[in-house]
């Protein structure tokens, strides 16, 4: 928390993440062409931005794109914020019918990512995988559903249920690296946002504690949100893998 606060500390590296919140994945060169510093002055914001976990890197070719990771930030507002709101989950959704599956493009991990969220669990690999991969335990720690059909199969659907029975996001395997990557659709079943994008989740065990990176791909015009979304998916799945305890805070309204 202390790096995280640091950080936030310092007007130019709050302009850095202002920058970055609008047009994620830019590079040193974008980002020194908007600020009155150094190649190097921004270089060592970047340092610390990264040291802090509030963004994380991502190299392209002989380009290094940086990413604004929300994580850290959600951790904290799970910690004192929310709590203090008290209010119900109100979000308005209209079912719309579902994607056919079928015909979708492969994901081309050339691109650089929409966005990049990254945070270090206190976890077995084993546990992180089943954690990502098992429908049953996806709905223990899902934000908004408590229930999930259909375990991460390559080929195969895994759809996150609401309350009423109506099918909020539908997610279809397109690749498995047994326990560190799983690549996957992202189609979203509400309002105004029903086009197809790709997501992938990498884990590093790294000694007691495994790396988790996910990377959102093509996300459509109209769906930018989701990357608060992912915020607060991760953020419950650590919450769950290390205290047993969701974080169960749905979208606000």
């Amino acid at each position: 928390m202390d790096a995280i606060f640091k950080a936030l500390n310092d007007p130019a590296r709050r302009e850095i993440l202002d920058s970055l919140r609008q047009n994620d994945g830019q590079t040193l060169s974008d980002l020194e062409k908007q600020f009155d510093m150094t190649r190097f002055g921004v270089m060592r914001h970047l340092g610390v931005l990264e040291d802090a976990g509030l963004i994380t890197t991502r190299k392209v070719g002989r380009f290094k794109h940086h990413h604004l990771n929300a994580v850290p930030l959600q951790e904290v507002i799970d910690r004192w914020i929310e709590p203090l709101l008290a209010k119900p989950v109100v979000r308005g959704m209209i079912d719309l019918k579902s994607h056919l599956e079928g015909n979708r493009p492969m994901l081309d991990t050339a691109k650089k990512p929409d966005f990049v969220h990254q945070t270090m669990i206190r976890c077995t690999q084993d546990a992180l995988w089943d954690a990502l991969t098992k429908a049953d335990q996806l709905a223990q720690y899902h934000f908004m559903c408590d229930v999930a059909e259909g375990d991460a199969i390559v080929g195969q659907p895994t759809k996150m249920i609401r309350a009423d029975g109506s099918v909020m996001l539908t997610q279809v395997t397109t690749k498995l690296e047994p326990k560190t990557r799983i690549e996957m659709t992202f189609e979203p079943n509400w309002e105004g946002s029903t086009e197809t994008s790709h997501i992938v989740f990498m884990i590093d065990p790294e000694g007691p504690h495994c790396k988790l990176t996910c990377e959102h791909y093509e996300i459509p015009e109209g769906q930018e949100g989701v990357a608060e979304g992912w915020a607060r998916h991760v953020a419950s799945l650590k919450s769950w893998l290390e205290t047993g305890e969701p974080i169960k805070a749905g979208m606000p309204s």
